[in-house]
């Protein structure tokens, strides 16, 4: 068969070979970003990038892939990085338990907001998940036998990973890109599952996949739920890294600059997360 008949084709393959090549070359840069850089800034400027590519993708979840609106990710934020503080603080629990503790107390918020919430769609739901932002906000503020309210959790202890201390920048560097690729490949594998395929059919259209059989109301519970537990594991590996937490971080203006990332990467599109995330993390820095 003479191949120059099909230049289609042979088009598809160079490009999808161009893409491979472009991705492994990011991948190559992203794993030795931290070997490269030795300024303190540019490697914290990573980390916080990573950071908010974890959270602009788990909001995607439901952003992007599921066409729901949510303005209160950042009480999910909150309530992973208090939860896992707390039980450093208090149990001396090293930070695989509290990260995981971090992603089931996030993960039944979700449920517990998704129950009401999620009957409803488009700015009724964004209204909303914003108050529930605000009232997990203002529990925070002044649960202060708790939370230290206005005053914040101070000296959070470092993470422990397998006995050992993470100190360094690149330690935290490593962490975190783990975590990220923790998400990332779970959101991959299950896009492409029958539970992606439902979540999408869902956001094209609800009604005509009600008819399918596929239990919209179930699946947006799941999906929230998920997209808060993820969430919630970045708020964990941010109260460590920081080491300092408190209200005014996990606020509205939060939830809006996450959502914000989602757009300018691309709705529903896991690299166009953290294309997003990259832009709005940096472009701020250099201006």
């Amino acid at each position: 068969m003479n191949r120059h008949r099909f230049p289609y084709i042979e088009n598809q393959k160079n490009s999808v070979k161009a893409r491979i090549i472009l991705f492994a070359i990011l991948m190559l840069f992203v794993f030795f970003f931290p070997l490269i850089v030795h300024n303190q800034y540019f490697l914290r400027l990573g980390i916080i990038s990573l950071m908010y590519g974890g959270l602009a993708l788990s909001l995607n979840l439901v952003s992007g892939f599921l066409g729901q609106i949510s303005l209160g990710h950042a009480a999910f934020l909150g309530v992973g990085a208090y939860t896992s503080a707390l039980l450093s603080a208090h149990f001396g629990l090293s930070f695989p338990v509290t990260a995981l503790a971090a992603i089931v107390i996030s993960a039944l918020f979700g449920v517990l907001l998704g129950l009401p919430a999620l009957k409803l769609s488009g700015s009724y739901l964004a209204i909303v998940s914003m108050g529930f932002c605000e009232i997990i906000r203002l529990v925070e503020l002044n649960w202060i036998d708790l939370t230290r309210g206005p005053m914040g959790i101070t000296n959070i202890s470092r993470p422990h990973v397998f006995g050992m201390e993470i100190r360094s920048g690149q330690g935290f560097y490593y962490l975190c890109l783990v975590l990220v690729g923790i998400i990332c490949f779970f959101c991959s594998s299950l896009l492409r599952s029958y539970a992606g395929r439902a979540i999408l059919s869902i956001r094209e259209d609800a009604t005509a996949a009600a008819f399918m059989g596929i239990n919209v109301f179930g699946w947006k519970i799941f999906t929230f739920s998920l997209s808060a537990g993820m969430v919630g594991l970045m708020g964990a590996f941010y109260a460590h890294y920081m080491r300092f937490i408190d209200p005014t971080i996990f606020n509205f203006d939060q939830s809006t600059s996450i959502l914000c990332m989602v757009i300018v990467g691309g709705s529903g599109s896991i690299a166009g997360s953290f294309l997003g995330a990259l832009i709005l993390s940096i472009v701020p820095e250099l201006l």
